[in-house]
């Protein structure tokens, strides 16, 4: 199965997904978390839309900023048990 290049990776939503799901649940802002995470607070918007490739660094300092181990953020159903657990 031959892919487009253009095309976005599905896990790129995934992770969109869950970061802002998480950011949420610790009610977290969109302008905090790029504070915390040292990019700015349009990047973090356009990531959480899938809009953004983000690079590995820059996952792994928002996952830090969230509190969450990296890996979290990229599984397909992330449940409210581990957000309770995360929750600080």
């Amino acid at each position: 199965m031959k892919k487009e290049i253009n095309t976005p990776h599905p896990q790129r939503f995934i992770f969109a997904k869950n970061m802002r799901k998480v950011r949420r649940w610790k009610d977290i802002s969109q302008e905090a978390l790029a504070l915390n995470a040292n990019v700015s607070r349009t990047y973090i918007g356009e990531i959480e839309r899938g809009e953004r490739a983000v690079s590995i660094d820059v996952m792994g300092k928002i996952a830090d900023t969230l509190d969450i181990e990296l890996f979290e953020l990229f599984k397909e159903n992330i449940s409210p048990e581990l957000l309770i657990s995360y929750k600080k």
